[in-house]
């Protein structure tokens, strides 16, 4: 309100009258189409008549009919509803339904991974104990941190048959892992059977989550961390080096027995096999030996003296080709008792074959010097006569 408008000060006698405004809107609206605006006339006269009205009329609808087109990107669907009930899903592209407050749309994409962190968020640093801790069948705590992976099979049933179906998926998860981890050994659940710990998870939650029709299928269960509680994870890792030297030193007895046993089977068999052909070879030299002396007594039957005289040549030449032997030439008579370095005669025969018969002559030489008697030869023929003496 302008300073020098003459209604300045007086009182404001209330809200302007609906058929004034009616008149100045249906005023300007004829300026804007052209018509001719007529003071104090009616809205009917003045050009601006049912035309005008339907003009304006055309324009809304088109506008309102407008508004009822949408388009949907590859991976989503489009859900319709009508004064909210569901009618129909449509597929990518452009579609159009009724417009608003008639049906409505919500787009939902059905290719996005969700995932939902069970024991902790955002980071494995930031814990919540109250869903990560568990009890094992063996009745030990473990601290579980894992994740789902989920997207969407069935719009429908994501959007109506449940209200909060996100974190359905959160409370399943915790439920169903509860239930595994407590029908397990904690071994088992840290270290030998993690995968099959995250499998067994994810075909469990799928059932229950079918069974509440969620319309979501799961695609990974992932375990970020398993470990003992923190308050005992010393006292837990000393007991697991312990395992460890234990399961080292089975490792290196069994080691130590692979390669004793062999060896000693080989041995065993090896001395078999020689005690065997020992056997073999005992009983085959019996058996010759046996062959060998029925002959003999068959050749002895025939003619005892000559076999007596062979035998015993025999056996000399066997005694007499490994020793030495000294021959003594006594034809042309001397003395018979010989006083020789024998030791020496010994010591000079090469090894191996035995050294040539040493053949010596007794003949006594003439001998002018005097001998001295000897003691050791005076001693021999008094040994001498008493052998011979009665």
């Amino acid at each position: 309100m302008a300073w020098n408008d003459p209604q300045w000060g007086k009182k404001n006698e209330g809200p302007p009258d609906l058929d004034e405004l009616w008149r100045r809107f249906t005023s300007k609206l004829k300026s804007l189409l052209g018509g001719k605006n007529t003071p104090g006339g009616n809205p009917g006269q003045n050009g601006f008549g049912a035309a005008g009205l339907g003009i304006v009329g055309a324009i809304i609808v088109a506008v309102w009919l407008a508004s009822g087109f949408y388009i949907v990107d590859a991976g989503e669907r489009g859900v319709v509803l009508r004064f909210g009930k569901y009618i129909e899903t449509t597929q990518p592209g452009p579609n159009w339904h009724l417009p608003w407050p008639i049906e409505s749309v919500q787009v939902v994409n059905i290719e996005q991974v969700r995932t939902v962190e069970i024991g902790y968020r955002n980071n494995v640093q930031t814990k919540m104990l109250k869903e990560s801790l568990m009890l094992t069948d063996d009745e030990n705590i473990v601290d579980i941190q894992f994740a789902v992976q989920y997207i969407l099979k069935n719009p429908e049933d994501y959007l109506f048959n449940n209200r909060s179906p996100d974190e359905a998926v959160r409370q399943v998860a915790e439920s169903v892992m509860s239930e595994i981890v407590g029908k397990s050994k904690m071994d088992y659940v840290l270290y030998e059977g993690r995968a099959d710990v995250a499998a067994n998870a994810a075909k469990q939650i799928q059932t229950v989550l079918d069974r509440y029709k969620t319309g979501i299928s799961i695609s990974q269960v992932t375990l970020q961390n398993a470990q003992p509680p923190q308050q005992v994870q010393g006292a837990f890792d000393d007991a697991v080096k312990a395992g460890q030297d234990r399961e080292r030193l089975k490792s290196e007895g069994q080691a130590y027995a692979n390669d004793v046993i062999p060896k000693a089977r080989g041995m065993a068999a090896r001395l078999s096999e020689e005690a065997a052909g020992y056997k073999q070879s005992v009983i085959a030299n019996a058996e010759g030996d046996a062959s060998r002396f029925k002959q003999i007594v068959e050749e002895y039957n025939k003619a005892p003296g000559v076999t007596r005289e062979r035998m015993y040549q025999d056996m000399m030449q066997q005694v007499l080709s490994n020793t030495t032997k000294v021959l003594v030439d006594s034809s042309k008579g001397g003395n018979n008792l010989l006083y020789l370095p024998l030791d020496k005669l010994m010591s000079m025969s090469g090894q191996g074959t035995p050294p040539p018969p040493v053949m010596l002559d007794t003949t006594p030489k003439p001998n002018t010097t005097p001998t001295p008697p000897d003691d050791r030869s005076r001693d021999t023929f008094r040994s001498r006569d008493r052998e011979d003496r009665p």
